[in-house]
């Protein structure tokens, strides 16, 4: 593989997670808007919202299957138009019917598109021979800012769904596409033609570990996603304004983090910055616990946002390096844990506010990303100064 294909294929990839951070912030942001329109309620949307990942979780273990057959680059290239015309198809229906039908293409489009693209990730990180796992992530997560920003002008313009979501389809539709053409898939013969040998290699033992830390990581995400606002305002005493304003300066704080993450762990290992960023989110859980102002409930948002950012990609990013020779296999099943972690946090969080408090709910995220700090061996030797075992200094200039 000649460098400037390697430098195309980092580059579309990179387009391929900033558009999935937009569609998915479109989706997610819009919620209230999205049970107005189909008339669902409050008693049945948590099933709308709880099928979107278990599908996905359910494509995620079948992409395992059909990536050993085409290539992640083909699953890749199919999947995210479906997801962008699902995204479509939910703004464009009126009954509930179709709002299940739109959704479950949705969930079962994102499951495929998520493994594919971490995949994609893992294999041209082996290739680059250093870390870049981490930028990768970070062009999601703009791409979520961007996302939630189209979604409050959106909001604030009373537009439909349908003609909120149109233009941003009908340009992210033709990039995607686009940029599909230069997927490319960093793995070397050896790990092509592993084939059933390479999956069955992937044990569960080993795997688990690193399971646990994507649970546990998605739990901390989903409670900043779905509680931050009504934590500030309930418990803090917050306007509603300020409300807002705690996730948003957790995406910032997580884009800013996935931004240099790549440099510290060529610097100082991916151990050490996984470590390093689980102490940091359990600080801010604390401080979020402890706040006796909302101002200070703020900042720990944002300084959780720091600490989560870098212990999601990384994940991925060893268990290729568990499993060099079945890295798809590793991360198709891994990825299924994003939507377990995503799937308990809400209701473990609202649960344990209502039966306890809410500031005692904060605390049960803190223990469990700092578990992380236990499985950090998982992630690299310290002496692996790039991150991980099958990463190596540079020896050629890919960009």
């Amino acid at each position: 593989m000649t460098d400037a294909r390697l430098r195309r294929g980092r580059g579309s990839l990179a387009v391929s997670f900033f558009v999935q951070g937009v569609t998915f912030a479109l989706l997610v942001t819009r919620i209230p808007a999205i049970q107005d329109r189909y008339g669902i309620s409050d008693a049945l949307l948590p099933v709308f919202l709880a099928a979107v990942p278990i599908l996905a979780g359910v494509a995620s273990v079948a992409t395992e299957k059909v990536v050993a057959r085409v290539g992640p680059a083909r699953v890749l290239r199919w999947a995210q138009p479906v997801v962008l015309l699902a995204l479509l198809g939910v703004g464009a229906g009126n009954r509930m019917w179709q709002a299940a039908v739109a959704l479950g293409v949705f969930g079962l489009a994102v499951g495929a598109l998520d493994a594919a693209m971490n995949m994609l990730g893992v294999s041209l990180q082996r290739a680059y021979g250093r870390s870049i796992m981490l930028g990768f992530h970070a062009a999601y997560s703009l791409g979520g800012i961007a996302g939630a920003s189209l979604a409050w002008v959106g909001a604030r313009g009373d537009l439909p769904l349908f003609v909120s979501y149109l233009p941003v389809v009908a340009v992210l539709l033709p990039v995607a596409l686009l940029g599909s053409r230069w997927y490319a898939d960093g793995k070397p013969a050896p790990a092509q033609e592993a084939g059933e040998a390479g999956s069955r290699a992937v044990g569960f033992t080993l795997l688990l570990p690193l399971c646990l830390v994507m649970t546990f990581a998605y739990i901390g995400d989903s409670t900043v996603s779905n509680w931050s606002a009504k934590y500030l305002q309930d418990v803090l005493g917050g306007s509603e304004e300020l409300a807002t304003v705690p996730y948003n300066a957790y995406m910032v704080t997580t884009l800013l983090g996935r931004t240099v993450g790549d440099f510290g762990v060529r610097r100082l290992g991916a151990e050490t910055v996984v470590r390093s960023g689980a102490v940091l989110a359990a600080l801010g859980f604390a401080v979020v616990a402890l706040a006796p102002a909302a101002w200070v409930g703020v900042a720990g948002f944002t300084v959780l946002g720091l600490g989560l950012s870098v212990i999601v990609p990384q994940t991925f990013a060893a268990a290729g390096r568990l499993f060099p020779g079945a890295s798809d296999t590793a991360v198709a099943r891994l990825n299924v844990f994003n939507y377990v972690g995503f799937l308990i946090g809400s209701p473990l969080v609202g649960a344990l506010g209502d039966a306890w408090s809410y500031r005692g709910a904060m605390l049960v995220p803190m223990v469990l990303v700092l578990v992380t700090v236990v499985y950090a061996t998982s992630f690299g030797s310290q002496r692996a100064r790039y991150g991980d075992g099958h990463e190596r200094p540079r020896t050629v200039d890919v960009g």
